[in-house]
């Protein structure tokens, strides 16, 4: 028998990186729900395996990435392509301008919960669209 253990990682959240994240994922032809693929630092400069893999496991936790079953060996979860969820949270981000003032909305707050940031990026695409 074979044990792994985790090492204990110590990161926070960062909405900006969710984002990123996202929109990486949505470009990428490679994820296309028929292939796994897993990020690594060379894909994202400045960022740590740890930051990365974090990310992408609240990504998949949140039900916004599909996963491949996760093997605790692996440096960090293979993803095949964005689920519904995420390609709506992703629609509701993807403008600049929108992020930009969900962002200013929050900046005084120190953490902000993920369905807040939707609700937030929500409004802005009804107050952009006149539907509110």
């Amino acid at each position: 028998m074979r044990v792994f253990e985790r090492r204990s990682v110590n990161v926070q959240r960062d909405m900006d990186f969710i984002r990123e994240l996202l929109l990486r994922v949505e470009a990428d032809p490679q994820f296309d729900g028929r292939h796994f693929v897993s990020f690594e630092v060379s894909d994202f400069p400045g960022r740590t395996d740890e930051e990365i893999a974090y990310h992408v496991e609240l990504l998949i936790e949140g039900g916004f990435l599909k996963s491949e079953v996760e093997t605790l060996d692996a440096p960090a979860a293979s993803i095949s392509r964005l689920t519904w969820s995420g390609h709506e949270f992703l629609a509701d981000i993807t403008d600049p301008g929108v992020w930009a003032n969900v962002k200013e909305r929050i900046k005084d707050l120190p953490n902000v919960a993920m369905s807040a940031i939707w609700a937030l990026a929500q409004a802005e695409v009804r107050k952009r669209l006149h539907l509110s």
